[in-house]
């Protein structure tokens, strides 16, 4: 039996936590945080956690970064963990090592990994990779036709793996690659769209 079998929702949602990688300084945008940027009258990264907690996560750290104390103040943010990551500028490999150091010990199973720069990516995406979870060794990608994108599912069994290759702005990339047969694909791409939240001319995707 797997972790997930017999379980309610409730425990499902402790076990795998929301982690939201919000440190970027949007260096293309200007220099103006990613996780400050305004989408239906609110932070970024507010909606961020909102979408998270929608798909049922109940535990959700939150990296920040870049204005960091801007975004604690600014942001509503009650009963996420804020984890500080001083050396954002080196890109999201340092925000996803930080977010998944901050993980052990806290019971979590499993980490699902979104960027706060996405907001074409809503809960119902969002839980159907959550979805996916069946136990610490689990892998789980959202999908659009076919291509692997966010959110990302990754299991406590790989957190170690991950860290130790997660440089510059590679993330988990290049750990998933050299693990790509054991990725759960979930298509994702009827619900949600992965556009990012990268230059001025991106800005129209919000409102």
């Amino acid at each position: 039996m797997t972790d997930n079998e017999g379980l309610t929702e409730d425990q499902v949602g402790g076990r795998v936590a929301g982690l939201l990688l919000a440190a970027g300084g949007g260096r293309r945008l200007g220099g103006r945080p990613k996780a400050l940027l305004e989408h239906h009258g609110h932070p970024l990264v507010e909606h961020a956690v909102d979408v998270l907690r929608a798909a049922g996560c109940t535990r959700v750290h939150v990296v920040l970064g870049a204005r960091a104390e801007d975004v604690r103040a600014r942001a509503a943010l009650d009963g996420c963990v804020l984890v500080d990551n001083p050396g954002w500028e080196q890109g999201m490999g340092s925000s996803l090592r930080a977010g998944l150091g901050s993980l052990a010990g806290t019971g979590a199973r499993a980490a699902l990994v979104c960027l706060v720069d996405q907001p074409g990516i809503g809960a119902e995406a969002m839980a159907r990779v959550r979805a996916g979870y069946r136990d610490e060794t689990s892998l789980v990608s959202a999908a659009y036709a076919g291509v692997r994108g966010h959110p990302v599912l990754l299991g406590a069994a790989h957190w170690a793996g991950i860290a130790a290759t997660a440089t510059g702005d590679r993330g988990a990339r290049a750990y998933l690659r050299e693990h790509e047969a054991e990725i759960a694909l979930v298509e994702c791409g009827d619900v949600a769209r992965p556009y990012d939240i990268d230059t001025e001319a991106d800005l129209v995707h919000l409102e």
